[in-house]
């Protein structure tokens, strides 16, 4: 199949997913054309049948904000056009969507079918929002197919939007090839130079992530034993997590790493993972941690419980409830063959649920079953 995929390149779980998935489809003989302002972070071009396309957004004094949505939808009709796209897969409502129906009706009387996969705040939460939601629910509606990444979603979307299109779930998953246990023992000894355990946390540091729980729990921890702290990624929160690193007096255990292109390498490093955020539609990178044999505490929302199994290969507590965290976390850490013996399990729950070999055949039955009704 011929297929334009739009994302959000940025750090994000939408833009991974998108990424991954376009990646794994080339992989499988597909042709893949990525339709965005910027390369996606994660994108390898080794492959002969992954292309990009840069969105311009040309600049105009009259506009404060730059018409993005427009330029998207005239670069999506014309790669439509000269790639002989099949159809569209946009990730993330708003406003790809949008754009994708534009190009959908600037294509006519040639059919350019799109399908729009929702991932969580733009439904949670900017799709709430009364700017945004009547023309949220219209695109959705107005989409040849939609999938949600979990079930928890599935039903938010139905209940916020009142959708009446059926919802295909096709959960995110991970490559577990790529993402396995690989102990570097130089890179563990840089970060825990006394073989301290190493708790992790990964993610774009929004306010959502609540990332100064991250350190808050891991201070608690350093109350009952040595242990250091690898937090990886960046965002508008980081200042906020190395000044509670400070003021808990915590900082010198605590590694900031920025972003990372190979996260399986850094992740196949940790013990143990913290995810304590405030809402996760689904928790991709506790998927990505488990996959690499880590066991995860995270907070007990939205579709999480999908994916941990409290006290199996994880625990999951309340929003906020950084004691909690902190307790489950002494727990194992204080029992290493434990540790050891969850992030096993969580390795298996993981391949077997959740793996990229199972779940791009779901996409490509989906795709062919909108092609055919579209036709």
């Amino acid at each position: 199949m011929r297929i334009g995929i739009t994302c959000y390149p940025t750090y994000g779980g939408s833009g991974i997913v998108a990424t991954e998935l376009g990646t794994e489809l080339a992989a499988r003989g597909h042709d893949i054309h990525f339709i965005s302002y910027a390369p996606p972070i994660r994108l390898n071009y080794d492959n002969e049948h992954i292309h990009f396309h840069e969105v311009e957004v040309g600049t105009y004094p009259l506009f404060d904000h730059q018409p993005y949505t427009l330029s998207l939808a005239v670069k999506m009709a014309e790669v439509a056009q000269t790639a002989q796209l099949e159809l569209l897969h946009v990730h993330y409502a708003i406003p790809h969507s949008v754009s994708a129906l534009l190009a959908r009706q600037m294509s006519a009387p040639k059919k350019l079918p799109f399908i729009t996969t929702l991932h969580g705040t733009d439904i949670t939460l900017v799709g709430r929002d009364r700017s945004y939601l009547p023309v949220t629910r219209f695109a959705i509606e107005q989409s040849d197919g939609i999938t949600s990444v979990s079930e928890y979603l599935k039903r938010a979307t139905e209940e916020t939007f009142g959708i009446r299109q059926p919802i295909e779930v096709i959960t995110n998953f991970v490559n577990c090839d790529e993402y396995c246990r690989k102990p570097e023992p130089a890179v563990r000894a840089q970060w825990a130079p006394n073989g301290e355990p190493i708790l992790m946390h990964l993610s774009n540091f929004r306010p959502v992530k609540r990332v100064t729980d991250v350190v808050d729990i891991f201070a608690l921890v350093r109350e009952k034993l040595p242990a250091r702290l690898v937090m990886v990624g960046d965002g508008p929160d980081r200042g906020a997590a190395e000044w509670t690193a400070e003021k808990r007096g915590v900082i010198k255990d605590v590694v900031f790493l920025g972003k990372q292109d190979r996260i399986y390498d850094v992740l196949g490093q940790a013990d143990l993972f913290l995810m304590p955020s405030e809402l996760e539609s689904f928790g991709l990178a506790a998927l990505e941690a488990m996959a690499c044999e880590v066991p995860v505490i995270a907070t007990n929302v939205g579709g999480v419980s999908e994916v941990v199994t409290h006290g199996v290969d994880g625990f999951l507590v309340p929003v906020g409830d950084v004691a909690a965290a902190a307790k489950h976390a002494v727990e194992v850490l204080s029992s290493p063959g434990r540790v050891r013996e969850m992030g096993q399990i969580a390795r298996v729950n993981a391949r077997k649920r959740f793996c990229s070999k199972d779940i791009i055949p779901q996409y490509e039955a989906y795709y062919r079953r909108v092609l055919d009704r579209a036709s």
